[in-house]
């Protein structure tokens, strides 16, 4: 039978293109209907990347697909965290265990591999493609492209058009959808630390760097080409915000005070500051997730902010447990829809929670005493007995087969735990000889 259907996918992201190249290996006809033109045929436009950090859950569906040798050829590992303080010193906070990274990957070079992957597999991607109307009774997609209307029916259709989808725009009229939004007070702008003279990375190739600056931060992340893509995540409101830097000597004080070591490294400070759009930053929920053979997917059923790095991880993890449940109920569509909602939606409501806890330990904490002592100690737990504790962000980032919303769970029971050995008295100096069994014991109780 699924040699015969036929899907119609609504988004070449990344999550499309990859779920394209899935299903066209089910055998099934796969017609995918982009709005934007061919990113293979323009040129690159910079301001609203923001680099992607690839984790273990997304490495999973790449080498269930045979993409992994030539994606690691386009990745940089990022081992840890380097903070960068205000007067330029360093820190540098390791990521799990040794050997465990996530990786800094171009999102533009990403996709475009994904969308040659699908077109060898069979897919047929239509560019320039607006979809304008969605019947869910008749499973029909109504698209204007190239200023004339055109209809495509199939037998599934599937949203992966990202988190101001069109398909979920219509689902939000009908009957009993539930839908919210949430913008955080924060906006992001790209800038960019180029590489050095003869082509070398000035800042440590391997880690992410991070500026926390208490309610904002600037991040950055490893170019191939010796470069580092930098965000500044920054209020729209207030003082210090995007509102109050209303002019190029405002933009270079701010940093010069909060950012000094960054701003000598990026020439072309001021024409990316004013160049590169301030772009905001959205939480999605909705449910359900499917009408009738209508499925939205990825960012258009679950946007997250980027906090966590999962939102291109969690849609990769969307399409591999959607493949693994095609298996599970031999491409039996009307039992694997429900199942594939019902499975995933509390696993993107626990990513989405753990990705503004996230934001708030990267600006606020991770420069913190406190914080960095605590994560000591949980080091040493993770340490001495790695399957019985493992650190929340090493279950969310490097446990691809723990659940998000069992990771979230765990985690909770944990920061309990650690929230009382936190009490104990001159911790900071006895810490190394806490009773580390008996702290483990108690995740049992």
């Amino acid at each position: 039978m699924s040699n015969k259907k036929s899907i119609a996918l609504v988004g070449a992201g990344l999550v499309g293109s990859l779920l394209g190249i899935y299903l066209a290996k089910r055998g099934y006809k796969v017609n995918i209907f982009e709005k934007r033109p061919d990113m293979r045929k323009q040129e690159y436009q910079g301001g609203r990347s923001i680099n992607l950090a690839l984790s273990n859950r997304g490495w999973w569906p790449l080498k269930e697909l045979g993409l992994d040798k030539i994606a690691k050829s386009m990745i940089i590992p990022m081992k840890g965290r380097m903070m960068h303080d205000d007067s330029g010193q360093l820190t540098f906070q390791q990521y799990g265990k040794q050997g465990e990274a996530i990786n800094s990957i171009s999102r533009g070079g990403l996709n475009e591999l994904l969308m040659n992957e699908a077109e060898k597999a069979g897919v047929t991607i239509h560019f320039d493609a607006s979809l304008t109307e969605v019947d869910f009774e008749n499973t029909i997609i109504s698209y204007s492209q190239y200023q004339k209307f055109k209809k495509f029916e199939s037998d599934i259709i599937i949203g992966s058009d990202g988190a101001f989808s069109a398909v979920r725009k219509f689902m939000e009229v009908t009957d009993r959808f539930s839908y919210s939004q949430h913008f955080i007070e924060h906006g992001y702008k790209e800038l960019t630390i180029p590489a050095g003279r003869n082509g070398e990375f000035l800042l440590d190739k391997n880690a992410l760097h991070i500026w926390p600056r208490g309610n904002y931060m600037l991040i950055a992340l490893p170019n191939p080409d010796g470069s580092f893509t930098c965000t500044l995540f920054f209020p729209y409101e207030g003082n210090p915000s995007f509102s109050s830097v209303v002019s190029d000597n405002d933009a270079v004080e701010l940093f010069k005070k909060d950012f000094p070591d960054a701003l000598e490294l990026m020439p072309s400070f001021i024409e990316d500051y004013n160049t590169n759009p301030t772009s905001s930053l959205v939480t999605v929920k909705c449910y359900p997730w499917v009408r009738n053979k209508t499925l939205i997917i990825g960012d258009a059923s679950h946007a997250i902010v980027p906090f966590y790095g999962q939102g291109m991880n969690s849609g990769f993890e969307d399409c591999r447990v959607l493949n693994q449940l095609l298996d599970d109920y031999n491409d039996d569509w009307d039992v694997v829809l429900p199942k594939f909602q019902q499975l995933r939606k509390p696993d993107a409501d626990a990513i989405s929670d753990l990705a503004m806890q996230n934001f708030i330990e990267m600006r606020d904490l991770v420069g913190d005493e406190q914080f960095l002592l605590r994560k000591k100690i949980e080091a040493r737990l993770y340490e001495w007995y790695p399957h019985k504790w493992i650190p929340l962000y090493s279950m969310v980032t490097f446990k691809e087969k723990v659940r998000y919303s069992e990771a979230l769970q765990k985690g909770k029971v944990q920061k309990n735990i650690m929230d009382e050995v936190m009490r104990k008295p001159n911790v900071e100096n006895a810490w190394e000889d806490l009773d580390f069994s008996s702290i483990v014991a108690e995740l049992n109780t």
